[in-house]
């Protein structure tokens, strides 16, 4: 079994990064625009970027069919996962909704279990159980406020769109093998700028009326930085090392998002919301079982 090289792993936290700042630079774009311009809007960057570069990508060699998990991909994620995330941070703090995603590995397990004969263990279950128990306890003691109206809401919104990561990280760990990171993060950059261009028209989305400094700059951060940059990381990490070990870095986005909305934020927890928190990432270690199966490494898409 070959390790992975450090420049995946390297590669894996610069992308958690970039995740967890997106929250709160969120934030700051839903106070300027709707949520549906800010999500087109970080799409159209991230694509017009592609554009730029799109003849690098002309010797990718195609396979007949891909066309319906690489839809499935992009339509998980950015797709859903950013409409659920958006209405999340419409009702719930960032930080909270950062300590959601730790879930994210738990989630991963089951699947890649079933779809990548990755092991999953009694121990990875246990965990699950503390992680949803954390989670809820979480939620039960958040308390509304200008900035979080109905935290338990947008908590829950926040898990179902840790549900479509998990869709997108599972065919992301398929394709891998066939496509490059770069170039499926491409594709998921124009699969989200088709799903969410026909939203922008809904009654309910409220198009700008006015130039805005701070909506614009969230918007050429999340487009270049996010949804570019830390996507490309990412799948270029997840494209090395086994899925559960590469969701597991998603750990690190609860704890760099509560240190980012302190600082730019001012957002707080309670006693009883931080020991939440603590169980929550208490059974997301508790999940990640150190005996690792020699079919944990089976490449996807090659049995």
């Amino acid at each position: 079994m070959n390790k992975a090289p450090i420049h995946a792993y390297l590669a894996l936290l610069g992308g958690v990064t970039l995740w967890a700042s997106s929250f709160v630079a969120l934030k700051y774009g839903f106070r300027a625009y709707d949520p549906m311009v800010i999500i087109f809007g970080r799409m159209l960057v991230a694509s017009l970027c592609f554009l730029l570069v799109i003849r690098n990508f002309r010797n990718v060699q195609y396979r007949a069919g891909d066309w319906k998990p690489l839809l499935f991909m992009g339509v998980c994620e950015p797709g859903l996962y950013f409409v659920f995330e958006s209405l999340a941070l419409t009702y719930t703090d960032a930080s909270q909704a950062g300590m959601i995603c730790a879930m994210v590995p738990i989630l991963v397990a089951i699947p890649a279990a079933i779809f990548l004969q990755e092991r999953i263990s009694r121990r990875t279950l246990i965990g699950f159980a503390l992680a949803i128990f954390g989670a809820v306890v979480l939620s039960l003691d958040a308390e509304a406020s200008e900035s979080a109206p109905n935290p338990m809401l947008g908590n829950f919104l926040e898990f179902v769109a840790m549900c479509c990561a998990t869709g997108y990280m599972i065919t992301l760990k398929r394709l891998s093998p066939r496509y490059g990171p770069w170039f499926l993060t491409m594709i998921q950059a124009f699969i989200g700028c088709v799903f969410f261009f026909p939203l922008l028209f809904l009654p309910t989305t409220e198009l700008p009326t006015a130039f805005d400094p701070v909506g614009v700059a969230s918007i050429l951060y999340l487009g270049v930085f996010v949804t570019l940059a830390a996507y490309g990381l990412y799948n270029v990490g997840m494209s090395q090392v086994p899925a559960n070990q590469a969701s597991a870095f998603v750990n690190l986005i609860p704890v760099i998002t509560l240190f980012l909305s302190w600082m730019f934020l001012g957002e707080r927890l309670t006693v009883i919301q931080y020991a939440a928190s603590a169980l929550v990432l208490t059974g997301v270690w508790v999940s990640q079982d150190k005996q690792k199966d020699k079919k944990a490494d089976i490449v996807p898409g090659t049995g």
